[in-house]
């Protein structure tokens, strides 16, 4: 399963990484990312500022949510980097404010501009769509890895109303983001249990859970990141239970002809697309020990790799 359609050599890519090796030019390329992602949003009705003013409001709650969510963790390395146009990474407030109005701004141009406004929903529908076509049985034990804010582990509750659901992820802010929705919105499942730890490194109970989803995770992963987190993920899932990845698609024709300006700014907010897109993902799994990955590219731009536990 290697893939090219982002070359990871060639002159496009290389002066693009040497543009982005200088300090003011990728400070430039993650302001102008991160405020052509506000002015989508707001063009769409997503009211970007307004959301994270509230959020703001409300910091003794979040406090008091991190208090409940947060673990002691030796973060690694790879972790404690700029991403996404936030020089803290995933570990503060505001990023973790604003990652759900980020995911509509991002999502909106996934399909036609008729439907901008209605991209991430449709997004996660067409994942549980390509999910449940592989699915025998309804699992009763759900792992969301990397579940950032919660907007995956929630769908997935819906989606599986009669499974426990556990939500997992490496920044304690965006848990706690996570764990103040579910205690705020009345209609927000109760029973999804949030777990601060890493993927490589979960803590969980072997041999536990029937499905284990990840779920736009991978291409913000270093390739010995990701084969941490597969060996962890057959350990912990049940014999013969189902890891779906749901991630850009590398093959995707929409990459292929992306403009150099428009890669560079990607590039300057995902530090590891470089190493996601040559990443031979069916190899890794392989090696993980999992069964031959059944594909299916359900948007433009994802792909859903589904496969088995041996």
């Amino acid at each position: 399963m290697t893939t090219g359609a982002i070359q990871t050599t060639g002159w496009v890519t290389a002066a693009v990484n040497v543009l982005l090796s200088i300090k003011p030019l990728a400070a430039l390329a993650k302001h102008q990312a991160r405020e052509m992602m506000i002015q989508r949003a707001e063009r769409i009705g997503v009211l970007w500022r307004q959301q994270v003013a509230e959020y703001g409001m409300r910091r003794a709650d979040l406090e008091r949510s991190l208090a409940a969510v947060a673990q002691p963790i030796a973060y690694p390395d790879y972790y404690i980097r700029s991403f996404h146009a936030y020089e803290e990474g995933n570990l503060g407030w505001l990023p973790a404010m604003e990652v759900e109005v980020a995911a509509y701004a991002v999502h909106s141009r996934i399909w036609s501009k008729q439907s901008e406004a209605d991209g991430d929903r449709r997004l996660r529908q067409a994942y549980h769509g390509a999910l449940r076509s592989h699915l025998s049985q309804e699992p009763r034990r759900i792992l969301d890895v990397g579940c950032s804010v919660g907007m995956s582990t929630f769908a997935l509750q819906t989606e599986f109303p009669g499974a426990a659901v556990t939500g997992l992820d490496l920044s304690p802010y965006f848990l706690a983001i996570a764990h103040d929705r579910q205690q705020r919105v009345a209609d927000a499942p109760q029973t999804i249990t949030w777990v601060h730890a890493a993927a490589e490194a979960t803590g969980l109970p072997d041999n536990y859970f029937d499905l284990v989803s990840v779920c736009l995770v991978c291409h913000e992963l270093p390739q010995e990141a990701t084969r941490q987190m597969l060996r962890e993920l057959h350990r912990i899932l049940a014999p013969g239970g189902t890891l779906s990845l749901m991630d850009m698609n590398p093959q995707s024709p929409i990459y292929a002809r992306m403009p150099p300006y428009i890669l560079t700014l990607l590039k300057s907010t995902e530090p590891y697309l470089d190493e996601y897109f040559s990443l031979d993902l069916g190899a890794e799994l392989a090696t993980a020990g999992f069964a031959p990955p059944e594909t299916t590219s359900h948007t433009p731009r994802h792909r859903t790799v589904v496969t088995k536990k041996l």
